[in-house]
């Protein structure tokens, strides 16, 4: 008889409010998605978050957290805020290099660093108005609304990755 896995508690997730302002809405939405990232990647040895279970060698639990870090810095500490970028020399080098550096990283050290990316972003967003601007690219505006909404969707896409590769993994189920 095999044991099912154990379920470990998923860390606190407030569901965003039915009836509030879009800020509220939209953010709490995103870190509603950001705590179940964290869930998908806790309690995992480094052995676990580092296995390939699909074709690519970069899809892994570790490279899909390295990722969304990476991508917490880039929109929110870079692009908004308008900070250095430190991955633009390693990424013109490698363009998956957060996903190969995630795979040497142990995965309480990726948890951490995401969870500080997090708070980083927070902070930012909180000292702007959703319809503050900044140039991207040289080539157009782009408001803080955008960034935001465009978090939601790349972590949601991620965090579904993570849900079917930690599945895989131990059996770990749940929304």
């Amino acid at each position: 008889m095999t044991t099912p896995p154990a379920k470990s508690a998923p860390p606190e997730r407030l569901d965003p409010p039915m009836d509030a302002d879009e800020r509220t809405q939209l953010t709490m939405f995103l870190d509603y998605l950001r705590a179940s990232v964290v869930w998908k990647c806790s309690g995992l040895t480094d052995e676990q978050a580092r296995r390939r279970l699909v074709p690519s060698e970069l899809t892994t639990i570790s490279g899909l957290l390295g990722h969304l870090a990476l991508v917490e810095n880039w929109w929110f500490r870079v692009v908004l805020d308008g900070q250095p970028d430190e991955w633009a020399e390693a990424l013109a080098q490698d363009p998956d290099a957060e996903f190969r550096v995630a795979l040497t990283t142990p995965i309480e050290q990726l948890i951490a660093g995401y969870e500080a990316e997090v708070a980083l972003s927070r902070e930012i967003v909180a000292a702007r108005e959703f319809t503050d601007t900044v140039r991207y690219k040289d080539r157009e505006d782009l408001n803080v609304r955008w960034v935001v909404t465009h978090l939601i969707e790349e972590t949601a896409r991620h965090l579904g990755h993570l849900d079917l590769l930690r599945e895989l993994t131990d059996g770990l189920t749940g929304e």
